[in-house]
């Protein structure tokens, strides 16, 4: 038999990878072909419809990228969780039986991965009056997933499902800048995932152009940083329910000290002095009960603000302070 050519050996290669490879791709729409099959045959008739497996497998079938991938490991881990720890629950009892939202309206993709560390919650909802929400969830840069299942119609928290998606934290990357391109910059707000393209990887120039937008937000990371961190408060504050009249910011002590000190601002040395009338919490619960705090919060050390309001503070002049009630 003759030898076959370089440039033939090559091309026979090449042929048994992509045939390998396309036999890969069809063991897995067979395999999903497979599942529903099982679901259809094991589950009685109505629950969890069968519109909800053509459009998992249609997905499945779409998926040719690592973006749609990604978006489909989303949105499989999330149905799967509903199915097994809300057993009682059909999907017709759902919005669009089942569909995953992409809840980018309140604070935006950019926001939310910068800020909070996580893309914007993906939401299954209550096909129902009050429209609650169903599962609610969150997905991290290193492709971690926290997965809150509700039942009662969305009224009690039912389970905390932790999840993991089998990415590199690059992927992750792309797949924020994809979201933002084809869902934030559309004006695309809130809408099921099968509205959001997702058929491209982002190019290099776009994603570096969405790495140096953190700069704005540095701000507001600030801030998040600052609220995870200790203050010392007067139980003027956290027991007689005063809101802060005065703040000011000291040395920190160590890493977890945010160096804030809040009053109610009429306390006397004797008062301060006594170790009874104080305590330490976190900034966070703070901020939550005095939210005008927060457009001060991350001033420098030595910082002194005395309240003139309901809303406002301005900086310590030995002035008399504002003092109202939060609760």
């Amino acid at each position: 038999m003759k030898k076959p050519s370089v440039h033939a050996e090559g091309f026979f290669i090449w042929f048994k990878a992509a045939r390998l490879m396309r036999l890969l791709y069809l063991a897995q729409v067979y395999r999903c072909l497979g599942i529903m099959k099982k679901r259809q045959q094991d589950r009685p008739s109505g629950r969890y419809g069968s519109q909800f497996d053509k459009d998992l497998l249609q997905v499945y079938i779409d998926g040719e990228n690592i973006m749609n991938q990604i978006l489909i490991d989303i949105q499989t881990k999330i149905l799967a969780a509903i199915r097994e720890n809300l057993p009682d629950l059909s999907f017709d009892d759902l919005e669009e039986g089942g569909k995953v939202y992409y809840m980018n309206g309140n604070n935006g993709t950019e926001f939310d991965w910068f800020v909070n560390e996580h893309l914007p919650s993906f939401m299954v909802f209550y096909n129902d009056k009050e429209n609650l929400g169903a599962a609610r969830t969150y997905v991290y840069p290193d492709g971690g997933m926290v997965i809150y299942l509700f039942d009662d119609h969305g009224r009690h928290m039912a389970k905390k499902v932790d999840e993991f998606l089998d990415v590199e934290e690059s992927d992750m990357l792309s797949l924020a800048v994809c979201l933002r391109c084809n869902a934030d910059d559309k004006k695309i707000w809130n809408a099921a995932l099968d509205l959001i393209e997702s058929d491209a990887v982002p190019d290099e120039k776009t994603i570096s152009e969405y790495i140096d937008h953190r700069e704005y937000y540095e701000p507001s990371i600030r801030r998040r940083d600052i609220l995870g961190k200790l203050c010392v408060v007067s139980k003027k504050i956290s027991r007689e329910g005063w809101k802060v009249g005065f703040m000011l910011r000291e040395e920190l002590q160590d890493d977890r000290d945010s160096g804030w000190q809040f009053m109610a601002g009429d306390e006397d040395d004797e008062y301060l002095n006594n170790v009874e009338n104080i305590e330490l919490c976190a900034v966070n619960s703070i901020a939550g009960i005095d939210p005008a705090i927060m457009e001060y919060i991350d001033s420098p050390v030595g910082s002194r603000f005395v309240r003139k309001s309901s809303a406002e503070f301005e900086e310590d002049k030995n002035q008399k302070s504002h003092m109202e009630k939060w609760k």
